[in-house]
């Protein structure tokens, strides 16, 4: 394959206004730009793009035209409206296009009052093109990232399937990045399709993949709002737009699931999967799936499994401050009923007694006094829960900003609340299960869990959020509001894990796993002792209190 420029003409009229920024935003980043962001939406004031180059930040606004039809004045006094909001002081109208008179005049006339508003052209972006870099720099792999890749290609050259399993925060999307560029490598044409189940994470992987693909080798966009004709180099798909191009004739050399444990006997994925021969390598954090289907069966057994525990003990991710409420138990329910035989489902509506919205926030309010530059998620039930959670909270001085993040509303909401939050503007935000992956959240050092259902997938999502490390980030505090004895299995058995001596640990981080009952504890280890697996035990497993000694 001849090399396909991503600024070329043509390539760019097959795009849509959205792909357009996209591929800018990737021009971007190539020509030496910092925290590059897409803040294109509701409520952006005329701007598509922000990014900083040497420590000036500049605001972009990208005009996409299918043919023919020039960019008027109008789009220049749009950027310098987003100038004066967002107090940046260098502004780009581009477009695929070209501008007509009245924009350059407008232009000329603002830069003679000292407003800096750049015009870049279709013309001008194929110069920019051949000034960029060819790649981002990469990424220094840690020592289990690159066992990690090296097993996962060795597994793909010998028998066409990978498996890798690293738990959130461990980097599971730079090592299937590592396999993107070594496929290159090997074959500058190949055709290489990275899927995934929502817009939004396949929108996340191609940024974050874009440091490990030359720029000769176009990347593109494919679910419902964006389906192009060719699919050269590299295709960011979204089911099921990605099984409907394969079923038509399109044939990767080399497949890529991320979230890999969506992929079940049936559906989109299993259609998609035995449509082709291509090569296939699954990445997940949480190997896990409710009807038990074992995604071994898809990709092979595992190369390579970091779990949290394993994470946490060998110092890869944050430390954890991680204390249990369980003094919502009701224990004269413990102390009048044995040998009964109830399931756990039985005894999660006895045993616990739900804790007000009230009393959450208050605890949260101790943990985020004594927290540097705090910043936190609190998990609620339900989106009801969500936004009456996110109402409590407001009414807390300092907390005024606090908003619910959820799918009950639009794309350019959520990511307006989302930008909020990054920047500090928001202090906390709710959500249900939203966050637990393809959303792209900032570290947050404060994680809630009030009263959320079980399941130990979304568990370990969810506190993987607050895991990841970065500069001045001490540890994550985790304030776990109980409503489910697996969750407390859960974390006891994680506790345990972390605790075990590894000879290749060098720092072994300080994490603390307490219950604020202590009582709780021993009724576990009994029943771990018992049921073996309590944390993955089944809701209709029934347990029968062991003898409390010394009474309750």
């Amino acid at each position: 394959m001849s090399e396909v420029s991503f600024c070329d003409p043509q390539f760019l009229r097959e795009e849509t206004p959205q792909g357009f920024a996209r591929q800018v935003e990737r021009l971007l980043a190539l020509l030496g730009f910092e925290d590059v962001a897409n803040v294109d939406g509701s409520g952006d004031q005329g701007a598509d793009i922000i990014a900083r180059l040497k420590g000036a930040d500049w605001v972009f606004q990208s005009k996409w035209r299918k043919a023919g039809r020039a960019v008027d004045e109008d789009a220049v006094n749009e950027t310098w409206n987003a100038m004066q909001v967002y107090g940046i002081h260098r502004g780009v109208v581009v477009t695929n296009a070209t501008f007509t008179r009245k924009a350059r005049e407008r232009a000329e006339a603002l830069a003679r009052v000292g407003v800096r508003i750049t015009l870049w052209a279709g013309e001008n972006l194929s110069v920019l093109y051949g000034r960029a870099s060819d790649r981002l720099p990469p990424f220094t792999l840690h020592s289990y990232q690159e066992r990690a890749v090296d097993a996962a290609w060795e597994a793909l050259e010998e028998s066409g399937r990978a498996l890798v399993f690293l738990a959130t925060g461990l980097g599971k999307t730079v090592v299937a990045g590592r396999i993107v560029t070594r496929a290159l490598d090997q074959n500058p044409s190949a055709q290489i399709l990275i899927v995934a189940h929502v817009t939004d994470l396949v929108e996340q992987l191609e940024r974050a993949m874009w440091r490990d693909i030359p720029k000769s080798v176009p990347t593109r966009l494919l679910h419902g709002d964006s389906k192009p004709d060719s699919l050269l180099g590299v295709t960011f798909a979204v089911l099921p737009t990605a099984a409907s191009y394969v079923a038509s004739g399109y044939r990767p050399d080399l497949i890529i699931v991320d979230e890999a444990h969506h992929v079940g006997e049936t559906g989109h994925y299993a259609t998609l999967l035995e449509a082709t021969e291509a090569r296939r390598m699954g990445v997940t954090a949480t190997p896990w799936r409710g009807d038990r289907y074992e995604i071994e069966q898809t990709f092979g057994e595992a190369v390579v499994r970091v779990s949290i525990s394993d994470g946490m003990r060998l110092g890869y991710l944050a430390e954890v401050n991680y204390r249990l409420f369980t003094d919502n138990v009701d224990w004269d329910f413990v102390e009048s009923q044995s040998e009964r035989g109830y399931s756990i489902r039985d005894l999660n509506k006895r045993l616990f007694i739900p804790e007000r919205d009230e009393a959450v926030r208050d605890r949260l309010r101790e943990v985020w006094d004594r927290t540097p530059s705090p910043r936190g998620i609190v998990f609620c039930q339900t989106i009801q829960h969500a936004e009456e959670m996110a109402r409590v909270l407001a009414r807390v001085p300092g907390w005024g900003a606090t908003v619910a993040v959820h799918n009950d509303m639009g794309k350019g909401e959520r990511r307006e609340r989302l930008l909020g939050f990054r920047s500090g503007s928001i202090p906390i935000i709710t959500s249900v299960d939203l966050l637990n992956e393809g959303v792209d959240v900032p570290d947050v050092n404060i994680l809630c869990f009030a009263r959320v259902t079980h399941s130990r997938r979304i568990f370990v999502q969810q506190l993987g959020r607050g895991l990841r490390l970065r500069p001045g980030k001490t540890h994550v505090e985790v304030l776990d509001f109980v409503s489910d004895l697996r969750r407390l299995a859960e974390v006891l058995e994680i506790r345990e894990q972390v605790s075990e001596s590894d000879i290749e640990s060098v720092n072994v981080p300080r994490n603390q796993f307490m219950f604020e009952d202590a009582r709780i504890e021993s009724l576990l280890e009994q029943w771990i002792a018992d049921v073996g697996d309590l944390a993955g035990a089944q809701e209709t497993v029934r347990l029968e209190f062991p003898p409390v000694e010394g009474g309750v």
